[in-house]
């Protein structure tokens, strides 16, 4: 049996994010069909909704349905649809918009996380200020701001943990004007400053 983990989803009481091991999933994104046992669930409206995020699927509950009543029902499901890696089919017809709302989705919860706190423990912050076409703008605050490092931070934790959860990820940019690898400002011009 493949192990699963559930984790709440901020902000929305409704969802779970169900953890799972890396390689499980066929890939991130909204899905055109899920195994039986999860399109049972789907069909009497104990869920809402199912997602797919790199190494987790996310569920959302259906309308009067809770996790405490639900939950034991969903993780059993799952458990079975996971044995079944070929039901699994994405939906390759994502509209740009929805791809962008679980990409910020997916941005604010890595900003919550790990990588926030990274920023913070060293007097910085890293705030999410837009989603557009798969890029991420973020805006670097205290200690971030100006600070040689802040490219490391940007592309080696920020962008790699998001492509791990949404692939579709181009690029992540800081509205404070790109900041080369060396710790360099750069205007509009191009111009050092």
């Amino acid at each position: 049996m493949i192990p699963v983990h559930p984790q709440q989803v901020p902000g929305r009481p409704d969802r779970l994010r169900w953890i799972v091991p890396a390689g499980t999933l066929p890939g991130a994104g909204p899905l055109a069909g899920v195994p039986a046992p999860l399109a049972a669930l789907l069909a009497d409206g104990t869920l809402g909704q199912i997602t797919l995020e790199g190494e987790a699927v996310v569920t959302r509950l259906g309308a009067d349905r809770t996790w405490p009543r639900e939950g034991a029902r969903v993780r059993t499901a799952l458990h079975a649809a996971l044995g079944d890696p070929e039901g699994w089919i994405r939906d390759t017809g994502t509209a740009p918009c929805d791809d962008d709302a679980q990409l910020y989705a997916a941005a604010q919860e890595v900003l919550a996380g790990e990588v926030g706190d990274f920023a913070r423990s060293h007097g910085g912050s890293i705030d999410l200020v837009d989603v557009h076409e798969g890029i991420v703008t973020v805006r670097l605050g205290g200690t971030c701001h100006g600070c040689p490092a802040s490219w490391f931070t940007l592309h080696q934790r920020l962008e790699r943990r998001l492509r791990r959860l949404h692939p579709g990820l181009r690029e992540v940019r800081n509205t404070g004007g790109p900041v080369s690898r060396f710790g360099r400002r750069y205007d509009a011009r191009g111009v050092s400053s």
